[in-house]
């Protein structure tokens, strides 16, 4: 049977949710088109450009009745999937996209269409770039967050008490070492995780450009926290062409200079938090079989202010 109206779900999102997946994510990917079906008539939609995907979501571009052009977002739900629609209801498009309507049950949402060929990694100025983000960064920051997001204490724990195995399947002695002590650093603050509502995952690639705007956020991962632990992402971006010609270290103490300062954080409690995704990454690498800390986890951490 062909997929209703012509709807295709890219092969690399069904191999997404295939190659690992369980038989949850077999029977959604298989239903999605179905489920992009429904929603085009329930909501009265036009398809109006090529379906694109990442790596979890499919992205159909579409217009409204009244001619706006919108993106229609379908993702397995799951928690994040909620939680990003609990964020994005609460931000209410100041300094990310608009939500125009959802449907929690299927994991959809209704999105106001940005410009998904270019990111702020398209401009010259990293500096100008960075600032932007950090713009973007303050604004989400600012919004009270909403019940129902899961809190960075809670994470934080939940890391610290990985650690010891984790530790264990690092047969570099130097790598264990650095594990507790980045895990020694973070133990000193998850008393003090913080209350505001963070992106999570604000690298380049997730600001595009707007016509409401010149440039909104996309794709968060919402989480009650430290703003310190939102800083991660952009500090590594491009972290491999850096690397190549020397420039990393320069660049992450540079970016994490602008965003401490426009943020209005305390470089310490910033750096520490910084260290703490340092380790969530290292964590879960190790749950997918690493046996040694990623090089561009030491290269940010050893490019930290002391702490």
């Amino acid at each position: 049977m062909s997929p209703p109206q012509g709807i295709e779900v890219p092969a690399a999102l069904v191999a997404s949710y295939t190659r690992n997946g369980g038989e949850g994510e077999r029977s959604w990917i298989a239903r999605l088109p179905v489920l992009v079906a429904d929603l085009l008539d329930r909501w009265q939609l036009e398809r109006d450009g090529s379906i694109a995907s990442g790596e979890a979501s499919l992205v159909v571009p579409v217009r409204r009745t009244d001619g706006t052009r919108a993106a229609l977002k379908l993702q397995m739900p799951r928690e994040e999937t909620t939680a990003a629609l609990i964020g994005l209801r609460a931000w209410n498009g100041d300094g990310i996209v608009r939500l125009l309507d959802h449907d929690p049950p299927s994991g959809a949402s209704l999105l106001e269409r940005l410009d998904g060929s270019r990111t702020l990694a398209s401009l010259g100025d990293d500096d100008v770039a960075l600032t932007t983000l950090a713009g973007l960064m303050a604004r989400l920051h600012s919004v009270p967050a909403p019940e129902g997001l899961r809190g960075l204490g809670d994470v934080a724990r939940d890391m610290l008490a990985s650690v010891p195995a984790a530790a264990a399947a690092l047969p570099d002695p130097e790598d264990r070492q650095r594990l507790q002590r980045w895990a020694s650093a973070v133990a000193e603050l998850v008393g003090e995780p913080g209350d505001r509502m963070l992106h999570w995952d604000l690298h380049y690639g997730n600001v595009l450009a707007a016509e409401r705007e010149p440039w909104l956020a996309i794709d968060p991962e919402p989480l009650v926290g430290d703003p310190g632990f939102d800083l991660w992402p952009a500090l590594d971006t491009g972290w491999e062409r850096f690397h190549a010609t020397g420039e990393a270290p320069r660049v992450v103490r540079r970016r994490f200079d602008l965003l401490t300062e426009v943020l209005g954080l305390d470089r310490r409690r910033a750096a520490v938090w910084t260290l703490a995704r340092l380790l969530q990454n290292t964590l879960w690498d190790i749950e997918d079989g690493r046996t040694a800390i990623a090089l561009s986890q030491t290269a940010v951490a050893e490019a930290l202010p002391r702490h």
